[in-house]
């Protein structure tokens, strides 16, 4: 199915709609020894998501979503299907506007967005870890309780206010060179690639994935796309990116703008977190920091640079995973 793409115009309307809940989010220069700054030729800045009001870009998408929806809507309550950030973005937009939130989660979301979530008062329905198992269950609850569901990506008004990112990007440094995104659902990548390119087709945009869960990759380079089933998608730390495929939507988007996809490992998932951490005093969690891994470690599959952005999409991480990561010894 072919789907229409969102325009520059439907973006800039999503930033005007969204602004008074989600926050327009600093670029903080990071300098990695070796890589950027400290006299070397490079710049790189981090787009820091994780400062948005829950601690993740997924508040933009859920707001732009949520803020439509008609009074009979509103009473009526939403739902959706999430791992913990669009969990706690659509937790929070509801409550802005006085609706009801019923979160279908997996039973191993990490306890801190499960706790988040539910102190903005939503109601969370667990299943298994399968993304398949939480999109059933959305849609027993629906036929149910005719709740109006707000997905986690694959929909026009949740990639427009997804793109905001991508707009806020180019509008404060228009003449970055390259900008990564992570990538799962692909809500963030499509919305962000699709806004910088719009404005600044020579800027070069990909995306990053872990390499456990790198069905996005295998998707792109195959021009469909593929689904990995979740034994496999669950393996990774980055619980924000283990979605099984893609969305249709938003592959139609990597695939009109998306420039390349790039895989990272675990071990380099962890050891970006640290650097962040010590070049910035940012706190990602994992998901945040794959794409500042692709930077660091795989310098060889992007293209050449001068300045790039690293969007760093949340910090909602256990303070114990946090505790450990920060004390290993990098072996890389």
């Amino acid at each position: 199915m072919k789907h229409s793409l969102v325009s520059i115009a439907d973006i800039r309307a999503a930033a005007t709609r969204i602004a008074h809940i989600a926050i327009r989010t600093p670029l903080i220069e990071a300098a990695f020894p070796g890589l950027s700054g400290h006299g070397t030729s490079k710049k790189i800045y981090l787009k820091a998501e994780s400062l948005q009001p829950i601690g993740a870009f997924k508040i933009r998408g859920a707001a732009n979503k949520i803020l439509q929806l008609t009074p009979e809507e509103i009473a009526r309550g939403v739902i959706t299907y999430s791992s913990g950030n669009h969990a706690q973005g659509v937790a929070y937009a509801a409550r802005a506007v006085g609706a009801k939130a019923v979160i279908v989660m997996p039973s191993n979301a990490p306890a801190v967005k499960r706790a988040a979530t539910l102190a903005m008062g939503a109601e969370i329905v667990d299943v298994g870890i399968a993304s398949s198992e939480r999109l059933a269950k959305s849609d027993e609850l629906v036929r149910r309780h005719g709740y109006v569901v707000i997905p986690p990506y694959d929909d026009e008004q949740i990639i427009a206010g997804q793109a905001t990112c991508g707009l806020e990007i180019i509008e404060e440094l228009p003449a970055v060179d390259l900008v990564l995104a992570p990538v799962s659902g692909g809500g963030l990548l499509s919305g962000v690639a699709t806004a910088v390119k719009s404005l600044s087709p020579c800027t070069k945009v990909y995306g990053i994935e872990p390499e456990l869960a790198g069905d996005t990759a295998e998707s792109f380079r195959a021009g469909s796309i593929v689904t990995w089933p979740a034994e496999l998608t669950s393996r990774t730390l980055a619980d924000g990116l283990r979605t099984q495929s893609v969305g249709e939507r938003n592959f139609a988007h990597i695939q009109a703008f998306v420039d390349g996809i790039v895989t990272v490992t675990e071990a380099e998932i962890r050891s970006a977190m640290r650097a962040i951490v010590a070049a910035t005093r940012l706190v990602p969690e994992p998901s945040g920091a794959v794409a500042a891994a692709a930077l660091l470690f795989h310098a060889h599959e992007l293209p050449v640079y001068n300045t790039a952005i690293a969007v760093v999409s949340g910090g909602n991480l256990d303070p114990a995973l946090l505790a450990q990561i920060l004390t290993e010894s990098d072996t890389l």
